[in-house]
């Protein structure tokens, strides 16, 4: 539809030179018109894509400042949490200088994960252990070599009387 074959009120709506689309809409107003189109498909489809809950949140959020909390507990302490909580873990602790190793793949227990993550641990994938700072911790420092050859290494379990 060419605009000489519109309606004398549609031709006067755009400024002379101006393309307009059918029925006068003019190349802005098409895509302003897209644009609300997907902002109400996008909302119509947010329950699926909503926030989770403020509850959980929450939740999430009380969970990290407990786990930043627990990074900074000392050796000893991180040892009893596990000898109390996680027996059978407590038996695979190493102690690499002031930290404490695990190593336990978490892919042959994912439910072990949480906990351990809640106690303070994190996984190191390039050693493939999880390991707890004690509150020695440097987030800008590697060691290009493997810590147990500079560092004090023991098993805790094996030091304790039965």
């Amino acid at each position: 539809m060419h605009a000489g074959k519109k309606p004398r009120s549609v031709q006067k709506m755009a400024p002379r030179g101006m393309k307009q689309a059918a029925y006068g809409e003019t190349r802005t107003a098409i895509i302003k018109k897209k644009l609300m189109k997907n902002k109400i498909s996008i909302e119509a489809a947010a329950p699926a894509n909503a926030s989770q809950p403020s509850s959980f949140k929450a939740a999430k959020q009380t969970g990290f400042v407990r786990h930043c909390a627990n990074r900074r507990l000392p050796t000893e302490k991180v040892l009893n949490c596990l000898r109390t909580q996680l027996p059978s873990q407590y038996e695979l602790a190493e102690v690499v200088g002031k930290w404490v190793w695990l190593d336990v793949s978490p892919a042959r227990k994912p439910g072990l994960a949480s906990v351990l993550w809640t106690l303070g641990f994190h996984w190191n994938q390039r050693r493939g252990v999880w390991q707890h700072p004690c509150g020695r911790f440097d987030p800008l420092g590697s060691h290009p070599t493997d810590p147990r050859a500079k560092y004090r290494c023991y098993f805790p379990a094996d030091m304790q009387p039965a």
